[in-house]
């Protein structure tokens, strides 16, 4: 039985074709990235599979089940573009009155604050969360209903790095709980270690489907522009190095490096000390290098 199977969904609005024959599957415990960019169709589907719109074609089923039939949607949960909540109350009556709506919904109110990273801030009133804290009261209205399958969009907007890995990581538990999850993002470096597979999505259009490995695979290697004092030297070390390529073509040097052999190059005995800073680096002193 799988969590979500849509087939040739398609939705317009008026002459803008949101989309257009989008298939996808999940299974229980399997996280599936929605990516694209803003406007490429994501929320309008995730819409569709919480039964917040019907599409003009196709078929969706959750669990087996349309999602128009209640018993569908009795375990699932999630949040579509920006979660709000009451500003003049806590977290945790924000919580509390979700769950007196849900009719006492499934999981407890303290332990979701926790799974979150909320518990010692579940007093303060929620104006006085950042963004980030707000996403994540979000999913923790979310699990109340101790869902077997979540639809999150843009679940780590607004997060800093540290709050990226947190969510990632109660994701990845939830997953091997066997809970199925699809979140959209527009951004792969957030969410590229949480997923087990990719749907992209481009102007309604599902153009990629697979799994993390096979979109690895296929992607580009990486490219730096290089500046150095001895270009010949630092070419020549590039040719040592499996999955590093060194051109000079160009004007000065590009650095081509495979996922995770950039490392293997710059920790070379006969190389220069490096250093770096967010996206880009450079060796001490000698050279200088930035991503392009």
């Amino acid at each position: 039985m799988a969590a979500v199977r849509a087939s040739g969904v398609v939705k317009r609005f008026e002459s803008t074709c949101a989309l257009d024959r989008v298939d996808l599957v999940v299974a229980p415990g399997e996280v599936r990235g929605l990516l694209g960019p803003n406007g490429a169709g994501k929320t309008t589907l995730l819409r569709i599979l919480l039964g917040l719109v019907r599409p003009d074609a196709g078929s969706v089923e959750l669990f087996d089940r349309p999602p128009a039939q209640a018993p569908a949607l009795a375990r699932v949960a999630g949040f579509v573009e920006e979660p709000s909540f009451y500003p003049y109350l806590s977290g945790r009556a924000n919580l509390e009155l979700l769950a007196e709506l849900d009719r006492g919904a499934g999981a407890p109110i303290e332990r979701v604050l926790e799974r979150v990273g909320l518990a010692s801030r579940a007093v303060d009133r929620l104006a006085g969360y950042s963004s980030g804290m707000r996403q994540r009261l979000a999913i923790a209205a979310a699990l109340l209903g101790d869902p077997r399958l979540l639809l999150l969009d843009e679940p780590t907007a607004g997060l800093d790095p540290a709050g990226v890995r947190e969510v990632g990581g109660l994701i990845r538990e939830l997953a091997a709980d066997g809970v199925a999850v699809v979140l959209s993002s527009h951004q792969i470096s957030e969410v590229q270690d949480v997923c087990d597979t990719f749907t992209i999505v481009r102007r309604g259009r599902a153009v990629w489907d697979g799994t993390v490995a096979a979109l690895r695979a296929q992607a580009p290697a990486s490219a730096f522009a290089l500046e150095t004092s001895d270009d010949a030297h630092a070419l020549a070390l590039a040719a040592r190095t499996p999955g590093v390529r060194g051109d000079a073509s160009g004007r000065g040097l590009t650095l081509t490096a495979e996922r995770g052999r950039l490392d293997a190059y710059r920790s070379r005995s006969d190389t220069p000390a490096w250093r770096s800073a967010g996206s880009s680096c450079w060796p001490a002193r000698s050279s200088r290098c930035s991503s392009r």
